[in-house]
């Protein structure tokens, strides 16, 4: 009955014992090469902007934007944010090569009221 309480007092212990679980891999952010930021749209700081009046001018201009830019490239993810006073699209592609990259577009001229 001793060993039996004994084994059953160890398991728990030895269990907690064990090496620790490794955590999930982070996504990498995009990468950035020297030609991206030459051309801009890297970040807040380095967008492309958008100088038009109405919204559909100016979404068809990123996309003319990207497609010069990145012939060939996918759309991930879209989606808007405002910074005070700024606006920003913020559009996640694929690179025809496969690299994942947020690109960023001043989008007030046609967003602010």
């Amino acid at each position: 009955m001793k060993i039996t309480t004994f084994l059953l007092i160890l398991g728990p212990i030895l269990a907690a014992c064990s090496s620790p679980k490794k955590a999930p891999a982070r996504k990498a952010p995009p990468a950035i090469s020297r030609e991206d930021i030459l051309r801009g749209g890297t970040s807040y700081g380095n967008p492309v902007v958008i100088g038009v009046k109405t919204e559909r001018v100016g979404l068809d201009e990123e996309y003319k934007w990207l497609s010069n830019t990145y012939p060939g490239y996918t759309v991930i993810k879209r989606r808007h944010e405002k910074k005070s006073p700024k606006h920003y699209d913020i559009i996640r592609i694929r690179t025809k090569q496969g690299q994942v990259k947020d690109v960023y577009f001043d989008s007030t001229s046609f967003r602010a009221p």
